[in-house]
């Protein structure tokens, strides 16, 4: 299979082309990358600012509840980690497909990542609900965090499949280098949520179960949107039952592919837990505290994962093509911006840190004191993150899976993992404040030789994927 579709990659038909190849091939770099970042990073600010609007509303419950939040954030991460999975394996494909011209093939792995999707889904779903008090156990609640943890993920379960689903639709729109009727789609379904959940949390009494059933009823219009964009054939993907592959070969290479995500999202969600776990053991408010500052900290993450994938389809599209020359320009052009703008929120977050907390939850001492060390610990770090994140993105993208899995592993697993366990009980709470920035300094340095290296060779090996 990967022999038939490298010959089918390489076998061009000079004389179909078209604008969108085009414009991902011949538009400047700059240009092009910021066209396709600027809708992601407003995607992804919106997703991020309903995630600090739902714990800002959630957490007007109570400590407890908003302990919760952080919890069912573990499921979440699993929920997005396989969709990532199969939208990024399957996007990744696309673009290099479509960069050499390859529509049918395309239209393929398209129609199988989604259908994967709505499949794991419904397991996940299954499987969720019939073991619930377990997997919130498993998630790091305690017993007072429990209830409310249950009444979030019931309802979160429920949507899994077309959460996983507009994972991978997003996915291939932006892979297509359409990423403003991505950002329709993702966008729409945050601000709803953002919206509804005050309505259903106070005006209709229903608590935390209320900030549940907001997320999945925007999440469903949010599918809706994406799936609009291919039944109306503004994608130039089809998805259709008919295009689902059984074969093997295709689904183990959108899996293969889209494994550095699965990788990066699974562990995010195993480092989430252990996070957790690790607060527990400094009370409630620690563990709120961890869940206030990872949400903000997302948001400002977020911008620079937002400019990463502007920057992905640009890099598979030409990499297909065989245009090295525009690949060294976007890496290089992804990593300044994204370096300038991770210190300038760094430094105006560091300054701050203590009046974010508080936006939270204002009268809980320890939440504040514990919240405000943590973020400044990853606020003196952001402005290296964003060599990470581009470093496996790009091996994704040019579809060196192993590489690209090693590298995505670091931040919240290969560096993290031990650290959690080893840093809390030497430092005590602090080690537990300190264990990503540590973790984001680790990875810095490992992934900077690997860049330089590829960089060194890139146009004297062929194209794998």
């Amino acid at each position: 299979m990967e022999n038939e579709l490298e010959n089918e990659l390489d076998n061009k038909d000079d004389n179909n082309v078209d604008k969108q190849y085009i414009k991902m091939t011949e538009t400047k770099i700059s240009k092009l990358i910021t066209s396709l970042a600027v809708p992601t990073i407003i995607s992804m600010l919106v997703t991020s600012i309903y995630n600090m609007a739902d714990t800002y509303f959630v957490s007007k419950l109570g400590t407890s509840a908003s302990g919760a939040v952080g919890i069912v954030f573990s499921l979440m991460a699993i929920i997005q980690a396989i969709g990532f999975t199969l939208g990024m394996g399957s996007g990744s494909l696309i673009s290099r497909l479509l960069g050499a011209k390859r529509e049918e093939k395309a239209n393929e792995v398209g129609s199988t990542g989604f259908f994967l999707a709505i499949l794991a889904g419904v397991l996940l779903a299954v499987f969720g609900l019939i073991f619930i008090d377990p997997l919130m156990k498993l998630l790091g609640s305690t017993n007072t965090i429990l209830p409310y943890a249950k009444g979030y993920a019931g309802y979160i379960l429920f949507g899994a499949p077309i959460m996983m689903a507009s994972f991978v639709m997003n996915n291939i729109l932006r892979a297509e280098g359409k990423a403003n009727l991505a950002m329709i789609g993702i966008g729409t379904g945050g601000i709803l949520n953002i919206i509804l959940d005050p309505i259903f949390i106070f005006t209709f009494g229903l608590g935390i179960s209320g900030a549940a059933i907001a997320t999945i009823l925007s999440q469903l219009i949010s599918f809706f949107i994406l799936l609009s964009h291919f039944i109306s054939k503004r994608s130039e993907i089809k998805l259709h039952i008919r295009n689902f592959t059984r074969e093997f070969e295709t689904c183990s290479m959108i899996i293969k592919t889209g494994l550095p995500s699965l990788a990066r999202q699974g562990l995010a969600s195993i480092a989430t837990v252990m996070l957790n776990v690790a607060a527990a053991g400094y009370g409630d408010a620690a563990v709120a505290a961890m869940s206030i500052v990872g949400k903000i900290f997302m948001f400002i993450y977020s911008i620079m994962i937002g400019f990463g994938q502007g920057y992905q389809p640009v890099l598979g599209f030409n990499y297909g093509a065989k245009k090295y020359d525009r690949v060294k320009e976007a890496f290089t052009f992804t990593l300044k911006t994204g370096m300038i703008i991770m210190t300038i929120f760094a430094v105006f977050a560091f300054i701050f840190a203590p009046q974010f907390i508080k936006a939270f939850i204002a009268d809980d001492i320890d939440v504040i004191k514990i919240g405000t060390e943590a973020f400044r610990f990853q606020c003196a770090i952001i402005p290296l993150v964003p060599l990470g994140v581009i470093a496996n993105m790009t091996f994704q993208s040019i579809g060196k899976s192993f590489t690209a899995t090693i590298l995505s592993s670091l931040r919240q697993g290969i560096f993290f993992i031990p650290l959690i366990l080893v840093l809390p009980n030497i430092f005590g709470v602090v080690g537990v404040e300190m264990t990503q920035t540590v973790s984001d300094l680790c990875t810095f340095f490992v992934c900077l030789p690997f860049m330089i290296n590829f960089f060194k060779d890139i146009g004297n090996k062929e194209m794998e994927i």
